[in-house]
């Protein structure tokens, strides 16, 4: 069994930071593609960022040159770093990652539960 748990959601005012973390945890062979989402009030999920086994990264434009994404293959972690937060940015964010489980052949797509983060003073 896989999960992905995500952490450091929260409120924050207009201006500040917060770092998003995605664990994932359980039988874990090896995990590709990363990306985080966010889904705000009454709008569709997009896709925040994406980050690749080998280190390539990619934003949606909103948030670039704000966000950061990084990984930690050792510890089996994603990080979202962001800063200088905007009202905008107020979404349940969720963590989804591609992983080849122990004793199968197959990858899967696996989500977290989400984090809420609320911008606003």
């Amino acid at each position: 069994q896989v999960q992905l748990v995500e952490s450091g959601g929260g409120l924050v005012q207009p201006g500040g930071s917060l770092r998003l973390s995605c664990a994932a945890s359980g039988s874990i062979f090896r995990i590709f593609g990363m990306v985080w989402y966010r889904q705000a009030p009454g709008k569709q999920r997009e896709l925040v960022a994406s980050i690749t086994p080998g280190g390539s990264t990619n934003y949606v434009d909103s948030v670039k040159g704000r966000f950061t994404i990084a990984r930690d293959d050792a510890k089996n972690t994603m990080y979202l770093q962001m800063n200088s937060l905007k009202p905008e940015d107020t979404a349940v964010y969720y963590c989804n990652a591609a992983i080849r489980a122990w004793g199968t052949n197959t990858v899967q797509n696996y989500w977290g539960q989400g984090t809420q983060v609320t911008v606003s003073s």
